[in-house]
């Protein structure tokens, strides 16, 4: 029987019993059950309409947990799936991302060598019968629990195809799938960017992480081009504790301290050391980062940093330094609970929102820096607690817009990557594709005025100005007749906008386009030529001064 997963630190009954002293007195426990069961049955006995029994507990559970933090949960049977794939990093089903819009839910992405790759689903494929039922109004959710099943079972599957035929028009084609057990890699791509950099892409951390990582290592280490490593972390939000300690394993001496978890009572306090032999604690080491890294991404982070052993690149992370534990509870529940706090080997604890303090209205707020506490690095260096990690490179980017927003949010790039694919069906490398002149113009063309609609920021002050320009009295006929002026001369022109922003809409598009022909590790590759957070990373580890520095103390 495979044991219950444990979602950052395993803590034992016995330890949890040291911090007893501190609960709420056993008759307060014994009174307010009490009371509960009280309110329950009166209300399934006198209320005047029937009541649903599961509904009304689950959300009286749901309650209770959200006054304490967001990741204490009740899990019940019929919604462990999802809780299971994470932490081991594999279920049944035919092995495809799925998506929603406009109340259709189609193929987003099938995962590379599944079911759904090899009985011919293609991205953009809507979901119109799964077993002869009609799933068209049904919620991603459900569609989602009718691909997962037993491996070896069968799925009949309808969809509708854009652009499936001669012509380019839509149509419907069925497929008998046989689910299998899908393998969710922790590492979706590496490879050699920038010449030299051995580059690894880690998403979650499950029981298959480590070993990815390892194996990426060793086979980037014996490239006699690679002279040093990233490890990209970013949007990844976690998983097992015990996955991001054998990772920091990688890097440094066995034996090494990467954490502490103290639960409640002194005596609950657990120590996390490395237990293997490193692969390489020498070679230039940057991770990157950003807001959506947390939790096992910031221990991982977190420690490479307090034992100077790389450079951290990107933005602040998310700020989650808090440990859960899982348990069986009656009738095949789990529960998901906040047992401990974490400590990275500097002592501080990177938490961000202290959920134990909150406003009158129970809202919750971050740690304001002003706030935070100066710890040091192994060398000295200053860094702080209360946030999540601070990069020691810090990357900005540009301020997005509503025009590369709805391009994205609306489909516009996924569905002309659909189209085009149909159009061309065998694509460049995905190394050497780019978005030529002729396919943006192509995309442009793609795009109906009639439909597409975004906010238009100049507008929208003009029109703010005209109406307070009334309000204030101010709108006589002159006024009016320049700010119409002001409006001819700032009117929105798509196609000049379009061209206007090429270079940001390319790093969308062209990754879109690539999956088409060259799947999830296709689009990496096309991402990677332009994302900046890599190219930071690389102008230090091509500095080795640069890097030292970073990693020394400054003298005063």
């Amino acid at each position: 029987m495979r044991k219950l997963p444990v979602i950052l630190a395993g803590i034992s009954a016995a330890a949890m019993m040291a911090g007893a002293v501190t609960r709420s007195p056993k008759n307060d426990i014994s009174r307010n059950l009490d009371i509960f069961t009280a309110v329950y049955k009166n209300l399934q006995t006198s209320y005047v309409d029937s009541i649903d029994v599961d509904k009304s507990i689950n959300t009286a559970i749901a309650a209770m947990l959200d006054e304490i933090d967001p990741y204490t949960e009740y899990i019940p049977e019929s919604e462990q799936a999802d809780f299971m794939t994470i932490s081991t990093g594999e279920y049944g089903g035919i092995g495809s991302y799925i998506g929603t819009r406009d109340g259709k839910t189609f193929v987003s992405e099938p995962r590379p060598n599944s079911p759904a790759i090899r009985a011919g689903l293609i991205p953009g494929d809507v979901f119109i019968t799964i077993d002869g039922d009609t799933v068209t109004s049904m919620s991603s959710d459900v569609i989602s629990k009718k691909l997962r099943g037993q491996a070896g079972t069968k799925v009949n599957v309808t969809v509708r195809r854009p652009y499936g035929s001669r012509e380019l028009s839509d149509t419907t084609l069925s497929f008998e799938i046989t689910r299998e057990k899908i393998d969710v890699d922790p590492v979706p791509y590496y490879g050699v960017v920038r010449d030299d950099i051995g580059y690894i892409q880690l998403t979650t951390f499950n029981e298959k992480s480590f070993q990815a990582v390892k194996d990426a290592l060793l086979d980037l280490k014996s490239d006699p081009r690679v002279k040093s490593i990233v490890l990209d972390l970013r949007n990844n939000g976690g998983g097992l504790l015990e996955s991001a300690v054998q990772i920091v394993g990688l890097f440094v001496p066995k034996g090494t301290e990467v954490l502490r978890t103290r639960g409640k009572g002194q005596v609950n306090e657990r120590v996390y050391k490395t237990t293997a032999k490193p692969v390489d604690t020498e070679i230039p080491l940057a991770i990157l980062v950003n807001g959506s890294s947390a939790s096992s991404s910031e221990i991982v982070t977190g420690a490479i940093q307090d034992l100077d052993r790389g450079i951290i690149v990107g933005e602040r992370s998310f700020g989650k330094g808090l440990v859960q534990s899982t348990r069986p509870i009656p009738y095949n529940g789990l529960m998901k609970v906040t047992v401990a706090k974490y400590y990275i080997p500097s002592g501080r604890l990177i938490q961000a929102i202290d959920y134990s303090h909150r406003n009158p209205d129970g809202t919750v707020a971050r740690i304001p820096d002003s706030l935070t506490t100066v710890w040091h690095t192994r060398a000295g260096r200053e860094v702080r607690d209360g946030g999540g990690i601070t990069p020691d490179v810090k990357v900005t980017y540009p301020e997005g817009n509503r025009l590369v927003y709805n391009i994205v949010r609306d489909g516009w790039s996924f569905d002309f990557a659909n189209r085009y694919a149909a159009a061309h069906p065998v694509g460049v490398p995905a190394e050497d594709f780019e978005v030529t002149d002729t396919i943006f113009s192509e995309f442009k063309r793609f795009i109906d005025p009639d439909k597409f609609k975004y906010d238009r920021a100049c507008e929208m002050v003009l029109d703010q100005l005209e109406k307070s320009a009334e309000t204030e009295g101010y709108l006589n006929d002159t006024v009016k007749a320049r700010i119409n002026a002001l409006r001819d001369l700032l009117r929105h022109d798509l196609n000049h906008d379009l061209d206007l922003n090429r270079k940001l809409i390319e790093t969308y598009l062209g990754p879109e386009m690539v999956m088409r022909w060259h799947g999830t590790r296709g689009s990496i590759i096309q991402t990677l030529k332009t994302d900046r957070d890599v190219d930071s990373a690389a102008v230090v580890l091509h500095d080795p001064a640069r890097y030292r520095s970073i990693l020394s103390v400054k003298s005063k």
